[in-house]
Parts: structure tokens; C-alpha cells; sequence
């Protein structure tokens, strides 16, 4: 009686662990939902969308597309939290959750998610219009520090990109500049066309067609290297050696699902998504709009979504637009 006792927990558990594992190399065995953070035809779409292809031949499913924009990224991120932990919800997203604790947005931030892949980010560049005195950085700094407050720079207000660069800029040396603030990137750089505005920080998708066209001219990177897509154009560290403290540094995308999803599925989804980041269509795409691939997964995109909000959420809080301060979130000062 005993050994026929045994004999069937064995089974019994012969029969689980099989089963286990037929599920684990079975994965996925029906399609998939991308949740993308942004509307559609937004940068975080317009990656999602070019990457999703290569994970979809990768993974033998179709991974359906939702935008679910709102709350700065609040509502898709809680969203997809809230979604069973399996692998089949995946969270395409931006930056933004990294700041939601300091910005008293939500408490949610990337340290309940894992990182499948950071997949690239983008870079900042400075920018003037081409008619300016401002041949270098090395002379828009001159200025600035020989003309305290005089100096007008083009923002997208508290938190944006300009100011944040801004931020990261006075952490490196003397820059007392007054921020004027637009709606947008779009409109600033046009009112910095009509001299409204001395210089701008602005992402190069947005800049890189007037660069191109030579109504602008960029000053440096936000970058420790020149990008191919700007040929040229000088690293800021050229100008700022300690900008090398923040970098790398830019609005960037990954893929993410919740941080308890089984192993062996979070492998499998990693595996898809490097093969994806490394296809043409999703390459040429993001050299077009001036990012950088990244490609990188594990303890390597974990360092790096540390690193960028340690970075940013201090830039925040120097220039007063955090909400909460980093400190009392636990985020170490960079």
C-alpha cells in the first residue's frame, strides 16, 4: 500500500512538472497585448510600432497594439500592473515613470516592472539660429557666465527636456540663464528662429530637420560622443567634461512586463526583443529620428533606469519642479 502511495505522488508531481514545462516552452501559446504609454503616431508609438514586427516573428504570436495614453504615462502603467503576471501584458513605454514618485504623479515607478529590453533612447542637442554669435558652446558659456540672467533660453517649462538639461548644465558649471517658456518644443524653436530666444536644448527628432535645412545650427550633443546622424557636431563633454557624470541621458523606450513574471518567460520575451532591436527596419528607423539603439536587458537596463532617474530626479529638485524630494523617495543623489 505504501509503495502504491508513492508510486502515485510520483506521478502526481512527474505529471505537474511536466506540465510546467510543456507552459514554459509553450509560451506564448496565443497573441499578446503591447499597451504603448503615448496616442498613436507619438515617439513612443512610432518605436513600439517598428520594434513589434521582429518580436512578433520572434515569439511565433501576434502582439496587439493599444494606446492608452493619460496621467503621463500613470494610466498605462497602472494598467498593465494591474494585469496578471504571465508575460501575456507588455508595457511599451518612456521615461516618464521614473519620475512619477518625485512629481507626485504616482507611486508606481519602473521598480515594479522588469526591463525586457530598453530598446534606445533619444539625445538632446543645443541648438541657435544660424544668424548667432554663438559659433561654439565654448562661446554661448562665455557669454552666459560674463552676462549673468542675460542670456535667453527656450523651455518647455519645469521638468521639460530644455530645463533639465539646464539643470544638468548648472550642476557642471555657472549658467544663470533666464528660461522662456513655450508650449512645446515645436513652438519654442520657432520663437528662437524669430530671436525670441537666445538658444534652446531641444531633442534632435525635433531639431534635425532645421539643422539639416540651415535655419539652425547646433552647438553640441547632449551626448559623451557625436551621433552619425548630426556628423559634426561636437559631444557636450568637449565643452563640459562634467556633463560626463550625467550621461547617458535622453528621453528613452523599452519594453517592460510586471517584475514577477515567471523566468523563464521573461527569457523568452528578452531573447524576442534583442533579435527585434537588431532588425533593419526598426535600426533605420531609429538612426532617422537621431536615437540611439541600446538594445540592453537585465542587470544592464536595470543599472541604466537607475542611473537616469537618480540623475533626473536631482535636476528636478535642484530647480524646483520635484514635487516629492528624491531624498525622501530613497533616490541617491548621483
Amino acid at each position: 500500500m505504501l509503495r502504491r502511495t508513492l508510486l502515485a505522488t510520483a506521478a502526481v508531481a512527474a505529471l505537474a512538472l511536466g506540465t510546467g514545462l510543456a507552459q514554459a516552452q509553450t509560451f506564448p501559446e496565443r497573441e499578446l497585448l503591447g499597451v504603448v504609454m503615448w496616442g498613436a503616431g507619438g515617439a513612443t508609438d512610432v518605436v513600439a510600432r517598428s520594434v513589434n514586427p521582429g518580436a512578433e516573428a520572434a515569439l511565433g504570436k501576434s502582439i496587439v497594439v493599444l494606446n492608452k495614453s493619460g496621467g503621463a504615462g500613470a494610466i498605462s502603467t497602472a494598467y498593465v500592473n494591474s494585469a496578471p503576471s504571465d508575460g501575456y501584458t507588455i508595457l511599451y513605454g518612456a521615461e516618464n515613470p521614473q519620475l512619477h514618485p518625485v512629481m507626485g504623479v504616482s507611486e508606481l515607478d519602473y521598480d515594479s516592472f522588469f526591463p525586457v529590453n530598453i530598446l534606445g533612447r533619444g539625445v538632446a542637442v543645443i541648438v541657435v539660429p544660424t544668424n548667432s554669435k554663438y559659433e561654439t558652446l565654448q562661446d554661448l558659456l562665455a557669454d552666459i557666465q560674463a552676462n549673468p540672467g542675460a542670456i535667453r533660453m527656450g523651455s518647455t517649462g519645469p521638468g521639460g527636456l530644455p530645463s533639465t538639461v539646464g539643470a544638468l548644465m548648472s550642476n557642471s558649471t555657472e549658467f544663470d540663464v533666464t528660461a522662456i517658456p513655450f508650449d512645446g518644443e515645436g513652438p519654442g524653436l520657432t520663437a528662437m528662429l524669430g530671436n525670441e530666444v537666445d538658444f534652446m536644448p531641444a531633442g534632435v527628432s525635433a531639431a534635425a530637420e532645421q539643422i539639416k535645412a540651415g535655419t539652425m545650427r547646433a552647438l553640441a550633443v547632449v551626448n559623451a560622443d557625436p551621433i552619425d546622424s548630426l556628423p559634426g557636431v561636437p559631444a557636450i563633454t568637449d565643452a563640459l567634461p562634467e556633463m560626463e557624470a550625467y550621461l547617458p541621458w535622453g528621453p528613452f523606450y523599452g519594453v517592460f512586463v510586471k517584475a514577477d513574471t515567471p523566468d523563464d518567460v521573461k527569457a523568452t520575451l528578452v531573447a524576442a526583443y534583442e533579435k527585434a532591436a537588431q532588425s533593419e527596419e526598426f535600426v533605420t528607423l531609429m538612426a532617422n529620428r537621431g536615437n540611439v539603439v541600446m538594445n540592453i536587458s537585465g542587470a544592464a537596463a536595470s543599472d541604466f533606469l537607475t542611473k537616469w532617474q537618480q540623475v533626473t530626479a536631482w535636476a528636478l529638485q535642484d530647480t524646483g519642479a520635484a514635487t516629492v524630494s528624491p531624498e525622501t523617495l530613497g533616490i541617491a543623489r548621483p
